[in-house]
Order: structure tokens, then C-alpha cells, then sequence
């Protein structure tokens, strides 16, 4: 018998006007404005609602972006700290509030393992605890499915304990010895600085990650972006178009009231980097000698970003404190491409090199030739199937707390039109 959190019991084989498939924020928003509409629905999550939020951040995880930005719908954050960045705890309450307020009907613990092309008008949904039906589903469960570690991780000694960046909670949680943290995106930066910070040896493989300052001329760089309407920007107004989805998120940290990341100010306190991963032969990993690329291409975006706020400054005559142009403080002399594993006495590989979609489920015709959806704006051409929390979906936001709001409230305007 499948029963949901709010106590209803649901038979197999019911059809719904909407089900949801995912009960992160995202398929919680979802439910917030459907309910605000009287329509019944549906909400299957594998796991638990919010479950990565509670299961997949590492102790010392906090905002990388101020908690004014936190704007679930009807659920702004209201505390004393604007600007300010909420840690793992508070994350958890604030979004727990959220749950309470929107009282979802989720169906937890339970997998979908098929969604199939509609029979006339409705969608059969399997999942592991039987079928439904539904009129029209949403798709809620991000772009971030299958967490990546490359064949080569195979080849390395099982001595080695190796964890992809989903799995890694503190310093503590490690045997001793040295780290190798193999990715330098926002989980890769961040987690290296946290096992620096607690006193361990940390080898880094950088990657192709921007970076961005926290604080520019006397203000978050958030604050500075937002009055510039880059979080108000649409995809397709982008000078990339659809091809910022594919984009890295630049590196920064809210940790201890938010600051830089400097790769460079790492390894002059005793953080060795690297370029790419590149290959374990012979008991020695390898990489590329791209280094001093990666630190001088993290720079050029730090810098376009801080020349970007400049002009807007002095377009609007904004009394702002100077700041200089940041300056290398650090330069690799001569590049290291390879590490004797068993010298090095790195005890544990991290894998910090992101995740690739699974939609393998999804049983529709909605999908481009690398396996991600195509919609505008998280509406298909397949008539009662949507997407939502998507990274690009619409703006910046729409895989954040920022912008959810005005994407699951315009996907629900949607699903309403087609009832009638």
C-alpha cells in the first residue's frame, strides 16, 4: 500500500491531472503553485524530499551565493543576515520550513523506472512500487544525475580510497595521509581548501573552472551583478545562448562570512597543484602541463567580471572605493606531470569532477543528440511533459533558490492551460 506524507493512501493505477517526478526544491515549487491552484498531484521521489541537500554536502558546505537570493516561492529568506551565507544546518532548516509550508504530497522511497510516451492523453509512470497515470508530468530532478569517475580510477590500488565529492563529509571521515583532489570547480576548490584548512597534505588537479571575487569595491559581487540584471538575463539573450548550460560554475566561497578562492595563495601555503588528470601508469599519476593555462584562464574571467562592474560604475556615476587589478601572487616554476603514488603517500583520491545526466528512464521523445532535454523554458514539444530546475533553464537562477520561483510558477501557468 502507497501512502504519502500526507497520510493519503494511493492505489495503483490512479491517474492524476499532474505528477511530479522529484522532491528537491524544484518539485516542491512545483507542488507549491499547483496547490495554490487546486490541482490534485502527485510528487514520486526516490529517496527522501530534499534528499541531496541533506545527504550530499560535505560539514562544512555553505552558500557560495548571499542568503538575500533565497526566494522559494512564497518562502524568502527573512532572517538578520541578508548578506551573509547560510551554512549546511541552516540550509537544511530553511528549506525544511519550505516543506512545512507547502505540505507536498510525496510518495518517498519510490523509483521511476519508465515514463512512456502518452496513450491517449495520459502517461503511464512505472515505478518499484507499481504504475500510474497522469495527465501531464513534470520532470523535477535536475540536470546532475550520475556522479563521474573516470575508468583509469580502476587501475589505482584498492589501498586508495577514492569518493566522488557526493560522498565526502570532513577530513575526519579519511585515513591519514595525503589527498589528491582531482577538479577544481566549486566542490573541487572548496573541499581542497577544507582538508587544507584542517591540516591536511592536499594535491590538486586543477581544471578549466572560472573563477569570481566575493567582494569588489566595497560590495558582493552578487549585489554588483544583480543591479547589472545578469540574473535577470534569459537564456536566449545570452552571448552564448544555450551553450552557457554547459558552463562551469565559477569558484568562490561564503565560508567565514564569504571570500576569494586563489589557487595560487594555496599553493604558497603549501597546496601542491597540477593541470589535468591525466592517467595512472606504472604506480605514478600523470597530468597534463597545462597549470599556469588553468590559473591564468580562472584569472581572465576573475578579472572581465571585476572590468564589467567598473564600467558600470562609471556609467552610472556610482561613488565606489577603488580596487586594483588583481595580480598573480604565485607562478608554477616548471610544471610536475607526474607523482609516485607510493612516495607521494596519498592515501585518498577525491573525485571532484562533476556529474552527467541519466535520463535513461525517460522513455519520450524530448532529448537532443547528447542526451539533454530540449524546451524553452522548461515547456517540450511532447504536449504534458516539462522540466524544471534545470541549469539554464531560463536564467541563472533557475537551478538555484534565486529563480525557481518564476520557472515552476510559469511551468504551472502551462499544465493549467492545458487543463482547459
Amino acid at each position: 500500500m502507497n501512502t504519502t506524507t500526507q497520510g493519503e493512501i494511493i492505489p495503483e493505477n490512479k491517474c492524476f491531472p499532474v505528477i511530479v517526478i522529484g522532491a528537491g526544491q524544484a518539485g516542491l515549487s512545483i507542488s507549491y503553485f499547483l496547490k495554490k491552484a487546486n490541482v490534485e498531484h502527485l510528487i514520486l521521489e526516490k529517496a527522501h524530499s530534499l534528499n541531496a541537500w541533506k545527504t550530499k554536502r560535505w560539514d562544512s558546505f555553505c552558500l557560495v551565493t548571499p542568503n538575500w537570493q533565497c526566494r522559494l516561492p512564497g518562502h524568502y529568506y527573512d532572517g538578520d543576515d541578508p548578506h551573509g551565507f547560510m551554512v549546511k544546518d541552516e540550509i537544511i532548516a530553511y528549506l525544511n520550513a519550505f516543506e512545512k509550508k507547502v505540505n507536498p504530497p510525496v510518495l518517498a522511497n519510490t523509483t521511476v523506472t519508465k515514463v512512456s510516451t502518452p496513450v491517449s492523453s495520459r502517461y503511464t509512470v512505472q515505478t518499484d512500487k507499481g504504475s500510474f497515470f497522469a495527465k501531464q508530468v513534470v520532470i523535477a530532478v535536475g540536470g546532475y544525475h550520475d556522479a563521474v569517475i573516470p575508468d583509469l580510477a580502476k587501475r589505482i590500488p584498492k589501498s586508495v580510497c577514492q569518493l566522488h565529492s557526493e560522498e565526502y563529509k570532513n577530513a575526519e571521515q579519511l585515513p591519514s595521509g595525503s589527498v589528491l583532489v582531482v577538479g577544481s570547480g566549486q566542490s573541487g576548490a572548496q573541499i581542497a581548501e577544507d582538508l587544507h584548512l584542517a591540516g591536511r597534505k592536499v594535491f590538486l588537479a586543477t581544471g578549466d573552472a572560472p573563477r569570481c571575487a566575493r567582494f569588489y569595491r566595497g560590495r558582493d559581487v552578487v549585489d554588483w551583478l544583480a543591479d547589472m540584471k545578469y540574473y535577470d538575463m534569459p537564456v536566449d539573450q545570452h552571448p552564448l545562448r544555450e551553450g552557457v548550460r554547459d558552463n562551469t560554475n565559477h569558484y568562490l566561497t561564503g565560508r567565514g562570512g564569504g571570500r576569494d578562492i586563489d589557487l595560487r595563495q594555496f599553493a604558497q601555503s603549501g597546496m601542491e597543484l597540477f593541470g589535468f588528470m591525466d592517467d595512472f601508469v606504472d604506480g605514478k599519476l600523470t597530468f597534463l602541463p597545462n597549470l599556469a593555462e588553468n590559473l591564468a584562464r580562472a584569472d581572465n574571467v576573475y578579472n572581465n567580471i571585476n572590468q564589467r562592474i567598473d564600467e558600470y560604475i562609471e556609467c552610472h556615476k556610482i561613488d565606489a572605493p577603488t580596487q586594483v587589478k588583481y595580480a598573480p601572487v604565485w607562478e608554477p616554476e616548471g610544471e610536475r606531470t607526474s607523482v609516485d603514488l607510493a612516495e607521494s603517500g596519498i592515501s585518498t583520491i577525491l573525485w571532484c569532477i562533476g556529474y552527467k545526466p541519466n535520463f535513461s528512464w525517460l522513455d519520450v521523445p524530448v532529448f537532443n543528440n547528447i542526451g539533454m532535454p530540449e524546451h524553452v523554458r522548461g515547456i517540450t514539444q511532447q504536449k504534458g511533459l516539462f522540466f524544471i530546475g534545470l541549469p539554464w533553464l531560463h536564467t541563472w537562477g533557475s537551478a538555484r533558490f534565486s529563480g525557481i520561483e518564476q520557472d515552476a510558477e510559469h511551468v504551472v501557468a502551462q499544465i493549467i492551460d492545458n487543463m482547459y
